[in-house]
């Protein structure tokens, strides 16, 4: 059997996905040495001891740190250089001073980084602002971690520390990212074009980030933005990015600019690849003349010298003029060989927009007779084999077939007898599962316990250290949990984090089945009752937290729907035939979420007779889809009427439904300036620049108002015994003059997909604001809730440019909400910013406390709010 597994592990496996900058994090081996030392280089060095083989971060070897010859003038260009040995896609970079046990005094504070693909030719690293310059640390010891954005791909790069003044510079270095499964060198296209239309914003579709040869309206030998891993939104007007123009995430051509009806992009490649697909984003918003591309063609070649095989791999795409939304469009590449790929795309309407493409392929497979024989001149192959260059494709191919064959033939029947011994083996293991959970349903109730298991300790590097008697220090510390902070920006993570155990399983269906005996939380203390047996998540419990378009929007222990029928529905019936379909704001497992105009919706409600009465007004119609279950729709029906009950400023409205036929629709509002995270991920803290830029900006205290007011929407849910279990900034939609009303539509749209958190392929959890309770137990509470409300309050004061626990692992936010359960001290917690003033980062540290009786209810945070705003003004 184990020889079987490495067989299989053994097997080619497909490479290249499109890459996602949020996770794409892990350091690359400067620290554990990974990156070996011959691969670390210098233009100078001071000693022996302060080479480049010292720069690794959090190490103390030598002198403690890489230094250059002599004092470091500004002109000067010094730099440390690391070779990767094959491309990656670098996102972040860590760097520190010399330490050397405290005896060190030097450090860089600012760097350039300058990159190369093949060694020979290098690029200068700039911001989405053209900056070159990067701030680098303010002392000799903590670790200062920088996002690059762009990120960059390369194979070898340049740290070049800069400085004001003539001085002695020292650093230690750690670079983060993933490999480039991509292969992706280069690719060459046109230059993007422009729109400009009177009365509106122009719009520039250029790659503003490629790092090749700009010639003739022509793009070569670069990457740019079609490889950032920045996927454009639905309106390629709006961007991801904040101080940039619109148009910025997507590369785009006009029609008319080509003779031939198409674009034409080369893309060449580390090396020759076996490619299976194509995957290209594209901008389908039909109403502006906006379109996927009509059919593609692509053509291949071996080696970057040989010429374009014949026959190309072509597939035509089936337009959609319903759907505006933007999306990945799949090429399948039939299993094609090559270094290079030329792809003509053609135009289906006046504008074609991508915003990223990836290639998957498969490396192993590529068999190198194969790669000989096909990279043989032409000469030669006619002297040899009497063939000519036009059938020479033909032939080539036909070898690839008989060697792949062959190689099958050898390996079939080892690996048909170790599937069928793992399908056995797999059979078998379910049978023991099912007969012990039969057995143990048989069994009388008896007092439950979780099984007391020993914990195991994950140390990363990123570690404080912690003295022995630090424990005591927290007990008698009310304020340790501030002392290690989480700074993402300034200061290393502290990760002690413990991986935790497994429930027994009677244990796990004690949590599922919910007649467990819930441990007295209020009595616990770091050494007393569940401390160090802490329960895995209660999946289970928490896979009926997903609805009709991913999310319930509040659950209600009180409420019996049993006999829930369209009769219970309070609000009106609004005819179907008056809503006008304007976009896809996201969809579930079980509908989808459009934005609509409604005609005649405020007569529809009884406003007063004036001139706007019969404006169409904007509004979100969740729409449930007409193949759905019986349970979905009892479901639905149960969301509109707990939906009806609620009647708060502060709180979505229901509108109206259209529950006569399928499919079935309940109305909300709709505010005018959209979510709250996009709102403030757009706009700066108010200063004289941001209004001297003209750039949008937000006031501390309008920061406190609309805090304020979803405390206050929150406290209307509680007094009802109604709790949310998704209260986010993404949940939260913004009116005019920086109103709130709180919403549930976040978990049903991709642009929030990377805030959810997929349980076994069942459930989606926002786990990064979820209290360790709701994690482990299943548990969600108005308590649970007030936790959300900390993480959304730290969300504002970041203005949304940063995702909570954004240096941590999904699976490391779980294990961190192990350590709130054990309570020890190790847990970590986000961090206060710079423009959250101490009162509220208290408020925030009191929504986070471990016991639950200890957390404010909402109408203490509300009065709290209040009390701020009122000492603001």
């Amino acid at each position: 059997m184990i020889f079987c597994m490495l067989l299989l592990a053994s097997l080619p496996e497909p490479s290249g996905t499109e890459v996602n900058p949020a996770i794409c994090r892990y350091p690359l081996g400067m620290h554990e040495g990974t990156i070996r030392d011959e691969d670390i280089t210098a233009s100078s060095q001071w000693y022996d001891s302060t080479g480049p083989q010292y720069a690794r971060l959090q190490r103390e070897e030598g002198d403690g740190a890489w230094c250059p010859a002599g004092l470091l003038e500004p002109e000067d260009v010094q730099f440390l250089q690391i070779d990767l040995h094959k491309l990656f896609f670098i996102t972040l970079v860590g760097t520190q001073g010399r330490h050397a046990r405290a005896t060190g005094k030097e450090f860089a504070r600012a760097y350039r980084i300058d990159y190369s693909r093949n060694g020979e030719r290098w690029v200068s690293w700039r911001d989405r602002q053209g900056t070159r310059v990067i701030e680098g640390n303010t002392d000799t010891y903590d670790v200062v971690l920088r996002d690059l954005r762009p990120p960059i791909i390369a194979r070898f790069v340049r740290l070049i520390p800069v400085t004001r003044a003539a001085m002695t510079v020292c650093m230690r270095v750690e670079l983060y990212g993933c490999v480039w499964h991509d292969g992706l060198a280069s690719y060459s296209i046109p230059e993007g074009g422009t729109i400009a239309a009177p009365g509106f914003p122009i719009v520039y579709l250029n790659d503003s980030t490629y790092d090749g040869y700009h010639e003739r309206r022509h793009l070569y030998g670069g990457l740019g933005q079609l490889t950032d891993g920045v996927l454009g939104l639905d309106d390629f007007t709006q961007s991801h990015q904040y101080r940039v123009w619109p148009g910025y995430d997507y590369v785009g051509w006009r029609n008319e600019s080509f003779s031939t009806g198409a674009v034409e992009m080369e893309f060449q490649f580390d090396r020759p690849r076996n490619f299976t697909s194509m995957k290209v984003h594209c901008n389908n918003m039909f109403s502006k003349g906006v379109k996927i591309f009509q059919r593609v063609e692509c053509l291949f070649k071996p080696r970057l010298i040989a010429d374009w095989e014949a026959e190309p791999v072509g597939v035509a795409t089936v337009l959609d003029d319903k759907n505006p939304s933007a999306r990945f469009v799949t090429v399948p590449l039939q299993q094609r060989v090559g270094k290079a790929i030329l792809c003509r795309f053609y135009f289906a309407d006046t504008w074609m927009m991508m915003s990223e493409i990836s290639f998957q392929s498969d490396m192993e497979s590529v068999n190198p007779s194969f790669v000989t024989v096909a990279t043989s001149t032409t000469g030669l192959l006619e002297t040899e084999h009497n063939v000519t260059e036009g059938t020479w494709g033909t032939t080539s191919s036909v070898t690839s077939t008989w060697i792949g064959e062959k190689a099958d033939d050898s390996n079939t029947s080892i690996l048909v007898g170790c599937l069928v011994a793992i399908i056995l083996l797999l059979l078998m293991i379910i049978i023991i599962i099912l007969w012990k959970q039969y057995v143990q349903k048989r069994l009388e109730k008896a007092p439950r316990r979780i099984l007391e298991e020993d914990a195991t300790v994950r140390l990363s590097f990123y570690s404080y250290t912690i003295a022995n008697n630090q424990t005591q220090i927290h007990q008698s510390n009310p304020t340790y949990e501030r002392a290690f902070p989480l700074d993402l920006e300034y200061h290393q993570p502290a990760t002690l984090l413990q991986k935790l155990p497994e429930l027994s399983q009677s244990a796990e269906d004690s949590v599922c089945s919910g007649d467990y005996a819930e441990p007295d939380l209020t009595k616990s203390t770091p050494h007393q009752g569940f401390q160090n047996n802490v329960p895995h998540y209660a999946e289970t419990d928490i896979v009926h937290l997903q609805g009709v378009t991913g999310n319930n929007m509040y659950a209600v222990p009180a409420l019996t729907v049993d006999s829930l029928t369209k009769k219970d529905i309070s609000v009106g019936e609004f005819p179907r035939q008056q809503l006008r379909l304007k976009e896809k704001l996201g969809e579930g497992q079980f509908g989808e979420v459009h934005l609509c105009e409604a005609d005649g919706l405020l007569e529809f409600l009884g406003v007063s007779s004036s001139e706007f009465t019969h404006q169409p007004v904007l509004v979100a119609v969740k729409m449930l889809r007409s193949d759905v279950n019986k349970t979905a729709r009892n479901d639905f029906l149960k969301e509109i009427k707990i939906m009806s009950r609620l009647k708060n400023p502060n709180i979505i409205r229901l509108l109206g439904v259209c529950v006569r036929d399928d499919p079935l629709c309940m109305i909300t509002e709709y505010m005018e300036n959209g979510d709250l995270n996009q709102f403030l991920s757009h706009r700066e803290i108010y200063s004289k620049f941001a209004i001297s830029n003209n750039i949008p900006c937000v006031t501390h205290s309008n920061l406190l108002y609309m805090a304020t007011q979803i405390a206050s929407g929150m406290k209307y849910l509680a007094s009802l015994n109604f709790v949310h279990r998704d209260l986010a900034t993404r949940n939260c939609l913004v009116g005019n003059s920086y109103t709130i009303k709180i919403a549930d539509f976040g978990m049903s749209r991709n642009l929030y997909s990377g805030d959810y958190y997929r349980i076994q392929g069942r459930a989606v959890l926002p786990i990064r604001w979820m209290a360790w309770e709701s994690i482990l137990l299943g548990k969600f509470t108005t308590a649970s809730d007030v936790w959300a409300f900390g993480v959304t309050l730290w969300e504002m004061f970041v203005l949304c440019k940063e995702q909570p626990y954004s240096l941590l692992t999904d699976e490391q936010v779980i294990e961190n909400t192990g350590e709130f359960f054990r309570s020890q001290g190790r847990q970590i917690y986000l961090s206060q910013t710079p423009l959250c003033p101490n009162p509220v980062f208290d408020l925030m540290l009191k929504c986070w406390s471990r016991d639950i009786k200890d957390r404010p209810t909402f109408d203490m945070i509300h009065q709290f709010l209040l009390e701020q705003m009122e000492s603001n003004i």
